[in-house]
């Protein structure tokens, strides 16, 4: 047995007696850790400790200094990869040394200041928290080195910060908050930085909440179809109808969707509940066609999230086979949000639903330049004009632009719908630009689907 281990037995023994000594070998351990890992753990092209054995070292400070009030702080460079791909991989190094030396410094100057390369052109900071000033003052210090920095792309730091005043002393929580408040300016040229506050903490707890809630919400029924109308504004007839996910707690309470579903898109579980939602929806239709009812088509969202599933269109096959109901039964709706991250694959996979019968609706239609694009290059089945149109006939050059979009769109050959029509005075001048088929509260709000089944059995009489 080497003398070392002799040693470190004999320690455990002895702290491990009484308290104050469990409390001293948790410390002694913490303090063995950090050093093995900052040791083995760094970054290769800045030498600087990686998150792990940033975290070590950090919580081991933290908890020696309790009286001391830290903050730490996150800098990300908004879209990083430009520099690599524009400046090429040696420019992109030398921008994250760069950054490095100035934390570097900073943290000689700030005595209890440690820094870590968390990963590409993240950078993390602990440092004694003597005052929001002084935290500012160290941001706009870091800021001013970034933009000194000799590279041919433009460098946008944003940086997050979390203090320990009402925020724990955990390194990693620190890090995730820093993180929630980095995000929120992330890319926003007329903002450097942002603290976590009490908005961003109470929206974070409602986030976790609706993360831990629900698995069981989905597993005892809780999320509800519910399906909008669409309707033929010259006779009322019901034409179709879409498919929206209500979450409806055992006490009749609802959550809403305005709620749930960024959350849902943003830990990916949104694809578990579409999964869920568009099987009701073809349960449904194969429910009326096996009764000898009509149906009418009832459209599916499909989420920006799937732009990442390379499973969803399997998923639809395999749906509309199970259930046996044809295709065009169950429009697709896609927004431009949808194409934004992978738009190759999501143009791809359209084509490919196409050619297997289903139906494709650009929904939101004017809300981006992807619209327009979409237009020009692909085919799609139906448009969904965007309320924003129909909310500015009021003026007389909303009226203008809405009657001569409108226009544009029939010579297109697509079949329209408006969303969001409200009065008559909107359903009057849709009527008079020769547009049939809209949606919005003036005729259905969105209803439980046996609801929806009723008003089209009547519909249909």
């Amino acid at each position: 047995m080497s003398e070392q281990l002799k040693q470190e037995q004999v320690l455990t023994h002895s702290f491990a007696s009484t308290e104050a000594g469990r409390d001293e070998l948790y410390m002694y351990s913490l303090r063995k850790m950090a050093d093995e890992n900052v040791q083995k753990d760094v970054n290769l092209i800045t030498n600087l400790p990686t998150l792990r054995a940033f975290f070590y070292t950090c919580d081991e400070v933290m908890m020696k200094y309790a009286e001391t009030e830290f903050a730490l702080v996150v800098l990300d460079i908004a879209q990083f990869k430009a520099v690599n791909e524009f400046c090429g991989r040696s420019a992109g190094d030398y921008v994250l040394k760069q950054i490095a030396a100035a934390l570097i410094r900073i943290a000689e100057a700030r005595p209890l200041s440690y820094i870590c390369h968390m990963r590409a052109d993240i950078f993390v900071l602990l440092t004694p928290y003597l005052g929001q000033d002084d935290i500012v003052s160290v941001v706009n210090e870091l800021k001013s080195d970034v933009d000194n920095i000799e590279v041919d792309c433009k460098l946008l730091p944003a940086f997050g910060i979390c203090t320990t005043i009402n925020n724990g002393r955990a390194t990693s929580y620190l890090k995730d908050c820093a993180t929630s408040a980095l995000n929120t300016i992330k890319g926003k040229f007329y903002a450097s930085y942002a603290f976590f506050d009490e908005e961003m903490r109470t929206r974070q707890l409602k986030n976790k909440k609706i993360e831990n809630e629900i698995v069981p919400a989905l597993k005892n029924g809780e999320l509800k179809l519910f399906v909008q109308p669409k309707v033929d504004m010259t006779n009322g007839k019901i034409v179709g109808g879409e498919a929206l996910v209500r979450w409806v707690r055992p006490d009749n309470s609802m959550v809403s969707p305005g709620e749930f579903i960024p959350v849902l898109e943003t830990d990916g579980f949104i694809i578990n509940v579409d999964y869920y939602m568009w099987e009701q929806v073809f349960a449904f239709i194969a429910e009326m066609l096996e009764n000898k009812q009509q149906p009418v088509p009832i459209s599916i969202n499909v989420s920006r999230v799937h732009a990442y599933d390379t499973d969803f269109m399997q998923v639809l096959k395999e749906l509309s086979e199970k259930y046996d109901v044809p295709a065009t039964y169950v429009p697709l709706e896609l927004t431009e949000s949808a194409f934004s991250d992978n738009e190759n694959m999501m143009y791809d996979c359209m084509r490919e639903l196409r050619k297997q019968g289903f139906k494709v609706s650009m929904d939101d239609y004017g809300t981006g330049y992807s619209n327009m694009r979409m237009l020009k290059n692909e085919p799609v089945d139906e448009i969904k004009v965007d309320r924003a149109f129909v909310n500015d006939i009021d003026n007389q050059k909303g009226r203008v632009i809405l009657k001569y979009t409108l226009e544009m769109l029939k010579e297109l050959g697509a079949n329209i719908i408006i969303e969001g029509v409200e009065t008559e005075a909107q359903k009057d001048f849709l009527i008079e630009c020769g547009c049939k088929k809209a949606q919005g509260f003036l005729f259905y709000k969105p209803m439980p689907v046996d609801d929806f089944k009723e008003l089209i059995l009547e519909s249909g009489r």
